[in-house]
């Protein structure tokens, strides 16, 4: 038991808020296994947006999922207090014991407020002054230092949030990350995977897309690429997200592809997409949702950095290797150089990179091509 809690009052509900993407909320998973392991007997919920539950449904640790609209916000105001009335009446008959923000968020600190946990965690504010400073820090019982520059993987940031109130990993293996696709996910891509004639674990899976195009790699090195590989025989996956801006880029990238590969971008759902990285023999990809999403189903990983910090946002808990040119910039957090969409970091890496990270993996995993 914590130094906060007592054996004769152990907690009995906690529940975990994370109001961010996909990815962010992918890199939470490890909080759920090791409150688990070290409380085993506790309920622990989570509370997310709702287009990211996906993420966290079906992992074992955790007891159930609320979710927040992201949407909520453009709605009427009846219509808004109706929602957030209905989710907060829900999240009381809970009576929590515990709550951890893992978010700047302020619905985190209404809810330490209104909730009333025993112990509820929050960000140590750095940037924060006054009356919202106060206000902050009077939400929470307890603060964490949220570390936010590239010195600390964000899987350990938001571990930190639990040493804070002493519960502590107990091997390296609860960090893992975890992604659970469950069967009609496992059952749709196994019937893809059948049609293509292809078998688990013999494919390379690329998926060169990221919500954010800026960290997107040049089209001609990656046809390039992707031609080398698939000339030596190697079955080549393609996935993307059905948005505009991948869609685009997918197009061009089939256009300048001279050997033939298989093609599922668009036609994934997020469970089925993570079904897809399961069954790969390596995953190649940018920083990236999917990215984190590969390394949480176990896949080797071989993934681009660019303006965003190679240490804090790695693959994590995989066999991994990270390409970064080596800029005195990076990482740099813009959209681009001078926010131009294009980044020369990612521009400058090379094919003969990525195919030699390529190669490494295939190696470790198995015969050579």
């Amino acid at each position: 038991m914590s130094d906060f809690f007592s054996a004769e009052r152990p907690p009995k509900r906690v529940l975990i808020v994370k109001l961010r993407h996909h990815g962010d909320v992918l890199l939470t998973s490890p909080v759920f296994t090791v409150l688990k392991k070290n409380w085993p007997n506790v309920e622990v919920d989570a509370l997310v947006y709702d287009d990211t539950q996906a993420m966290l449904t079906s992992h074992p640790h955790i007891d159930q999922v609320h979710t927040i609209g992201r949407n909520w916000r453009k709605k009427g105001w009846f219509e808004q207090f109706r929602l957030y009335r209905a989710l907060l009446n829900t999240l009381k008959g809970r009576q929590y014991d515990v709550l951890i923000n893992l978010t700047e968020h302020w619905h985190g600190a209404r809810l330490a407020r209104r909730l009333k946990p025993r112990v509820s965690v929050g960000f140590k504010p750095d940037k924060r002054g006054g009356l919202a400073r106060r206000r902050w820090v009077k939400s929470f019982t307890t603060l964490y230092p949220a570390i936010q520059d590239n010195s600390r993987h964000m899987v350990e940031v938001n571990l930190d949030a639990l040493r804070r109130i002493g519960i502590h990993p107990q091997s390296d293996e609860d960090k893992h990350t975890l992604f659970v696709p469950g069967d009609a996910a496992e059952a749709s891509v196994a019937e893809k995977l059948a049609g293509f004639g292809l078998a688990s674990q013999s494919y390379i899976l690329v998926h060169p897309t990221s919500r954010w195009m800026f960290k997107a790699w040049d089209i001609k090195k990656l046809a390039a690429t992707i031609d080398n590989l698939a000339a030596r025989g190697l079955p080549i996956i393609l996935s993307a997200a059905p948005s505009k801006e991948e869609k685009a880029y997918m197009d061009e990238l089939r256009a300048a592809l001279t050997q033939p590969v298989f093609d599922l971008s668009g036609q994934l759902n997020l469970k089925e997409l993570g079904a897809l990285m399961k069954h790969a023999r390596v995953y190649f990809g940018v920083d990236s949702m999917p990215m984190h999403l590969a390394s949480a189903v176990g896949t080797p990983t071989v993934a681009i950095f660019g303006p965003t910090g190679a240490i804090k946002w790695a693959p994590w808990g995989v066999n991994y290797r990270v390409i970064v040119a080596g800029f005195t910039c990076q990482p740099c957090g813009k959209a681009g150089c001078g926010d131009s969409g294009v980044s020369d970091c990612i521009t400058a890496i090379t094919p003969q990179q990525v195919l030699s990270a390529i190669d490494t993996m295939l190696l470790e995993t198995g015969t050579p091509a």
